[in-house]
Parts: C-alpha cells; structure tokens; sequence
C-alpha cells in the first residue's frame, strides 16, 4: 500500500496537506457563507492552511463570511491542527481496540515529539482530557462576557470557538472586524485565552509529566512539593524554566518600550499596562490574538515581537516558532563556550551532543526558510513596507498569526508564499527537508580535522 512505503516525516507532512485540501474544498461552498459574501477559492485555501497551521493570519473575517455551518467546520480545523491530523486517528483506533503497527506507533510517537517513549495509550488519554477539558472549563468562563451580549446560542458558540482557538494558539475569532481590540482591558477575557495559550504553548509531554507528578503527590504521605517536583525530566524544567523567563523579561520590555506610547499603553493604568504587556507577550509566543494595532506599536517593539514569534513554545504541543527548548540550548551553549565548558550542561546533567547537532540543523533550517521567504516577498511585493514583509514572515513562519495589517494587501504571489511559509512553520523545516531527502546513508568515522572559527 501507498501509505505504507511512506517514512515517518512524510506521513506527518502529508497528513497535513490531506487536511488543507478538504477544510477549503468544505469551506468554499455556498452552504458555508453568510448570504451575499462574494469569494474566491484562493481565499478559503488561505484561511484553511492558516487554520490548520494554527498561524491566524487571514484575508476573510471569519465572523462576517462564514455562517454557523462554516464556523463549525472552522473549529473542526484548528482542533485538527493542534492536535494533529495521526493523533486524532490514533486516539480513534486505539478507542475502537485497533491495534497500532510499530510505524504507526513511531509515527504518533514522532507527532508530538515524544523521545522518552512515553506508552502511547496513556499518553493518548491525557492528552485529550487535557485538551478538552481546558477548553471546556474556558468556555465556560468565557460565556459570562458572551452570552449578556450575544444570547445563550451565540454566546456559547463564540465562547467556544475562541476556547478552542486559544488553546490550539490559532488566534482566529469570530467576532468580526473588531476582534479582540475592544476587549484590551477586560481582565477575565484576557487572563483566559493567556491561560489556554500558555498550556498549549508547552507541549503535551511536560503536561503529562507534570500531571502524573501532582497525583503522586497527593498520594504521597510525605506530600513535600520541593521533592515531588525533583522528578521532572530535564525537558519539562527547561521548558517551564524558560518559558517562565520569556513571559516575564518580554512582559517588561513591552512595558518599558510601550509605556509612554500614546496609541498603545500611555492612556491606561500601570495595572492595565501589565494586563495588555503580558497578553501580547503571551500571544506571541504562537497564538495571533491581538489587543493592539501593531502598526501603532514602536519599532523596537515589533522588533522584540518578532525576536518572540520566532522562538515561539515548546516541542510537541501548538506552538510555532524554532522551539523554546532550542533557544535555551543556544544559550546553554553559548555559556558552555565562555566558561570553557567542553560539555553543555543543565541542572546536573549533561546534553548529548545529538541534542547539539539538532538544536543546530534546525536554527540553519528555520532562518534558511525565514530569509528565503522575506527575499521572496521583497522580491515581489515592492509596494509594501520591507521592515512589515518582515513582521509578515516572522509571524507565517512562527505560525503565531499577527499581523501589520498587511496580509490583505499581498497579492496572489504574496499570499502563496506566506501559506508555504505557514505549512513549512507547522510541519516542520526539518520535516519537511527529510520528506523529500532519499534514505540516509550510512554512518562511517574519517579521521579527526581541525577548523579555526571566528
């Protein structure tokens, strides 16, 4: 079978695509649109990679050209997307007592980046649990600011949209032109879709960790936190450390850039100003909701946001970007280097080279791809700003979905290459490069060489 012949990468990548051309075949018929919405095909493939993606970025208002049938079919998309096209088939095979073959099980496995060779039903479980219950529990909360406005059906379908949304970090909404620029200031709206991103953000591996811990530790009789905690893996501190680092140091400088910006921040309370500085911090990271107009933002600001989009979450969850956990080995390096360190270290272990050499090969993947489709875009659309493409590129690519009110202004070039920037964001540079390589060759040891850098 055709299927079977395929390696893991292209299963990943082809699944996605599979995804794609069926979402905007469904999403281009009449019976999905609002009476009297006039489209074109091209749009509707837009806004599906950009659902499936979980990027955000779009040349149609959900709320205003798609009716309740197309809005459902929305949904369905960005869950899809989140979670993954083989999760989802998996999670119904193991449900319906089908066994999985070893490659399926390395596909599920390679899905969400599960290394530790976690077992997959369990996994599977909390996974969805987790997932559905959090946008539950959201859009719940959420129906207290939708419903008084909307009514009990409206209200509750918006609350859940925007639920699901947040935590697949698609930043799409439906509640057209407006977004969510009227709600910069309403804390309860703001600190729930924060909260969905950042458990989207770090991946489904350090949540199951972490979950599995809080039991243990209700069951332990000495319940002391400091040492329930010492079990996590090396991943899941990195990931929680510097995902700690990024919220709060990227919090400040949107505060210290922005605080005297009459536009943005400088018209709201210092309590306000954090509330606004730590959602869009948070957004991006991969989500795209946004509570401000960032061609009103300063430069150094878009400048910061785009350092952010690029960094992006955590392996195996729905964020974009070159990945948190390669950021950090970066720096880890970078420390190693000057304290003449000849190994990389973190809490008392050491990083395998392997570790290394990945953090490095996805670095030159991801800003190969970046710069290559930022010479594109100057190369084809010089009406618009250079330093905005950039924004645009930064934002496709890291799959976060903000935009310099720019997007609607590419034209037909423009937007492909942005829905190939989004679809490489999403699977993968590397997953990508290894769906079209040939089968690896095999490893032989040359004698040592020595090369002078810097």
């Amino acid at each position: 079978m055709f299927i079977e012949k395929l390696t893991t990468p292209q299963r990943l990548t082809l699944s996605f695509a599979l995804v794609v051309v069926v979402g905007s075949i469904l999403l281009s018929l009449p019976i999905m649109h609002q009476s009297g919405v006039q489209t074109v095909y091209l749009d509707h493939l837009f806004t599906t990679v950009s659902m499936v993606c979980v990027t955000g970025l779009t040349v149609l208002t959900v709320g205003d050209v798609y009716n309740t049938y197309g809005q459902i079919i929305c949904i369905i998309l960005m869950q899809i997307g989140g979670l993954g096209l083989i999760t989802m088939l998996s999670a119904s095979a193991l449900y319906l007592k089908k066994k999985l073959t070893l490659k399926e099980q390395y596909t599920l496995q390679a899905s969400f980046s599960n290394e530790h060779n976690l077992e997959l039903k369990p996994l599977l479980k909390s996974i969805y649990l987790f997932t559905f219950s959090l946008e539950a529990i959201a859009a719940f909360i959420l129906t207290f600011i939708f419903v008084p406005r909307y009514g009990w059906f409206k209200g509750i379908f918006n609350s859940v949209f925007i639920a699901v949304s947040a935590f697949c970090n698609a930043g799409f909404d439906n509640l057209g032109s407006i977004s969510l620029q009227g709600e910069v200031t309403n804390v309860v709206l703001n600190l729930t879709i924060a909260s969905l991103i950042i458990a989207g953000g770090v991946g489904f591996i350090v949540w199951f960790e972490v979950t599995n811990i809080v039991k243990e530790y209700f069951k332990s009789s000495t319940k002391v936190f400091r040492i329930a905690f010492k079990k996590l893996s090396t991943h899941a501190r990195l990931v929680l450390l510097s995902t700690g680092i990024l919220l709060t140091l990227g919090t400040f400088l949107t505060w210290l850039t922005e605080y005297g910006n009459t536009n943005t921040l400088a018209k709201y309370s210092l309590p306000q100003q954090l509330l606004i500085s730590f959602f869009q911090t948070v957004s991006m990271r991969t989500a795209g909701f946004s509570t401000l107009d960032y061609t009103l933002t300063r430069p150094i600001t878009n400048l910061l946001y785009i350092i952010q989009m690029v960094i992006g979450g955590a392996p195996g969850g729905t964020a974009g970007g070159f990945k948190i956990t390669t950021a950090a080995i970066l720096v880890l390096l970078f420390k190693a280097e000057l304290n003449g360190q000849k190994e990389i270290q973190f809490r008392r272990r050491t990083i395998r080279n392997e570790v290394i050499k990945q953090t490095i090969v996805v670095l030159t993947f991801f800003f190969t791809a970046f710069m290559l489709g930022w010479a594109l875009l100057l190369t084809t659309q010089t009406h618009l700003d250079p330093f905005s493409l950039l924004f645009e590129v930064a934002s496709a690519l890291a799959t976060v979905g903000v935009t310099m009110n720019l997007t609607s202004e590419l034209d037909t070039f423009g937007r492909i290459i942005i829905m190939c920037l989004m679809f490489i964001g999403r699977v993968g540079p590397a997953t990508i490069l290894l769906s079209i390589m040939s089968k690896p060759k095999r490893n032989i040891h040359y004698a040592n060489a020595d090369i002078y850098i810097g």
